[in-house]
């Protein structure tokens, strides 16, 4: 069994971890958020006060971290520390972040497998979540076993920061539905339609998208917008996707107009709102309501 540090154990973290637990490694865990870490240390994990201290006797240090400041702060710790071998990064830091973090723990010969994951919360609580993966062939072969804990493993090449600039992709990708289909919807709803039976027609139809057949079904015609990924994640994934098409020389402008959706919609509805809030701008705009049971415009 390996001995694993685990930095980072929130609404993703904490199910990886557990699952981790689960299969019998050990584990230490360290996290901004004591109840979080004290919920795993009653199944079994070491509580740690740091990164660094989570890090000491581990072989092995993953990180599930919301932002790349976060993810390099906790890599800046773990270069200090003797013993481990190599650093996982599931969180979404982007490639220039991967690629410093590299550069950081190489001196210490730590090396990095950068391994973003797809799937939400209830993907990382079942096992099936969809992990980009990159990093050198012997320390991904080191770690795949541990990773298939947590779902589906696709190495997508050894250049740090590969998995990154998919996942980003991915998070523009899967925001750009979002905003699309809420429009659509609006106009649709506004016109009178019933917003059930365009689900029903646009999910037959070429129109589909991760938005019409999850989000907007059962996360907005509720009116529960519970989604459960913030909109202010997403806002940061398509900040920092622009930004590696930027240096890419890549021209992004239906791009740039959804990160400007996300960012309204933070502005509107909070910093905790969920990305499927977005929803209750296009309506406040187009004064309607997309629900099911008040469908139709008012």
């Amino acid at each position: 069994m390996e001995r694993i540090a685990f930095i980072g154990v929130g609404r993703m973290g904490s199910p990886m971890a557990g699952r981790l637990l689960a299969a019998g490694h050990s584990l230490s865990v360290f996290d901004t958020s004591p109840a979080a870490v004290a919920q795993l240390a009653a199944q079994g994990a070491r509580a740690a006060s740091s990164a660094a201290e989570a890090a000491r006797g581990a072989e092995l240090v993953m990180v599930s971290l919301p932002s790349p400041a976060t993810v390099r702060a906790a890599a800046a710790e773990v270069a200090g520390v003797s013993g481990v071998s190599v650093f996982v990064d599931l969180s979404t830091s982007g490639p220039a972040a991967s690629q410093a973090i590299a550069a950081t723990l190489a001196p210490a010969g730590i090396a990095v497998v950068d391994a973003p994951v797809s799937g939400g919360v209830k993907g990382a609580a079942t096992g099936k979540l969809t992990l980009m993966v990159a990093g050198p062939s012997a320390a991904v072969n080191r770690t795949r076993a541990l990773l298939e804990l947590f779902g589906r493993v696709v190495v997508v090449g050894a250049k740090p920061g590969l998995g990154q600039t998919l996942k980003l992709a991915n998070n523009l990708m899967s925001a750009a539905s979002l905003a699309i289909a809420a429009e659509a919807m609006a106009m649709g709803v506004k016109a009178g339609l019933d917003p059930a039976v365009m689900l029903e027609v646009l999910n037959a139809s070429s129109g589909r998208n991760s938005a019409t057949q999850d989000k907007i079904p059962k996360h907005v015609l509720n009116r529960r917008f519970d989604f459960g990924f913030a909109n202010a994640l997403s806002f940061k994934d398509v900040r920092l996707c622009l930004e590696e098409a930027e240096a890419l020389g890549v021209p992004m402008v239906v791009g740039a107009a959804v990160r400007q959706m996300l960012s309204i919609t933070q502005q509107v509805c909070g910093q905790q709102a969920d990305c499927t809030e977005l929803v209750k701008v296009l309506e406040e705009w187009s004064g309607c309501r997309i629900g099911a049971v008040e469908g139709a415009s008012q």
